[in-house]
C-alpha cells in the first residue's frame, strides 16, 4: 500500500478531479509509486508530475478530462487502425490517447528509438521513466541548445530514421518534445505517434522533418529539409 491516504491525495483537489484523484490513489496502491511531487510542467492537455518510488523517481503524466481538446485527439486517432471503432466521447478518446502514448513509447523503444520506458498507465494517467538526474528532469532541447549541434542533430534524424521503419511517425516533433540528457536526444510526447499506413503520415513527417530543421538552422546548421526526409525513409 502507497504511504499516503485518501485524505492526502485531496490536496490535490484543486487541480484534479475526483475520478483522476481515484485513478492515481489505484495506480499507487498497486505499488507503482509512493507520493507525488511538484509539478514539471503544464500543458494545453496534460499535467506532468514526478512522484517517489522505492526505486527513485518516475514522471507521472495526467490527461486533463474536462479541459482536453478531445476533437483534436480524435482527429489524430481516428487514422490509427489500433482504434478504428472508438466512439467519439470525450472520456474514451482520451483514455484511448493515454494508451495510445503507452503503445506508441513500447513500439518505439522495440525500436531502438531513445525515449522514456512506459511504465503503466490507468484511464487518463501514464507513468513513465523519468529522464534526468536524482535532482533534476533533463531540460528540452529548446531551453538547452546541445554543444555540438551537428551530432546531435544527426542523432534526432537517427531516431526519427528508426521509428520511421518501425513503422511509425512522431508527428508532433520539435524542440518542445526533444530533451537534452547528457548531449544526446530522447524524445518524448509519443500520443500523436501515427502508423504509416494512416494517409496523413506523409504529411506529419513532413512537418516533423521541418520543424527539427528550421530548430538547427535558426541555431547555425546547413541543412536540407528535403535529403533529411530522404535519408529518414531510406
Amino acid at each position: 500500500m502507497p504511504k499516503i491516504s485518501k485524505e492526502k491525495w485531496k490536496t490535490w483537489g484543486n487541480v484534479f478531479d475526483e475520478f483522476t484523484l481515484r485513478t492515481l490513489f489505484k495506480l499507487a496502491s498497486r505499488g507503482h509509486f509512493e507520493n507525488m511531487e511538484s509539478p514539471i510542467s503544464i500543458g494545453k492537455e496534460s499535467n506532468v508530475f514526478s512522484a517517489k518510488t522505492k526505486h527513485g523517481r518516475i514522471i507521472v503524466k495526467i490527461y486533463r478530462l474536462e479541459t482536453c481538446d478531445f476533437n483534436h485527439m480524435y482527429d489524430y486517432i481516428r487514422g490509427d487502425p489500433r482504434y478504428e471503432n472508438l466512439k467519439k466521447q470525450r472520456r474514451k478518446i482520451i483514455f484511448a490517447w493515454t494508451q495510445r502514448e503507452y503503445r506508441n513509447l513500447m513500439k518505439a523503444r522495440e525500436a531502438g528509438v531513445k525515449c522514456p520506458t512506459p511504465i503503466a498507465f490507468l484511464n487518463n494517467v501514464l507513468l513513465l521513466e523519468l529522464i534526468g538526474d536524482s535532482k533534476n528532469v533533463a531540460p528540452k532541447v529548446k531551453d538547452k541548445i546541445p554543444r555540438a549541434k551537428k551530432k546531435f542533430f544527426e542523432d534526432v534524424v537517427k531516431n526519427m530514421k528508426k521509428l520511421h521503419k518501425s513503422g511509425f511517425v512522431h508527428a508532433d516533433l520539435s524542440s518542445f518534445n526533444i530533451l537534452n540528457y547528457k548531449e544526446k536526444p530522447v524524445f518524448i510526447d509519443f500520443s500523436t505517434g501515427t502508423p504509416l499506413s494512416d494517409m496523413r503520415s506523409e504529411e506529419f513527417l513532413e512537418r516533423d522533418v521541418r520543424n527539427v530543421c528550421n530548430f538547427f538552422k535558426r541555431h547555425g546548421l546547413d541543412i536540407s529539409e528535403s535529403k533529411t526526409r530522404e535519408e529518414i525513409k531510406e
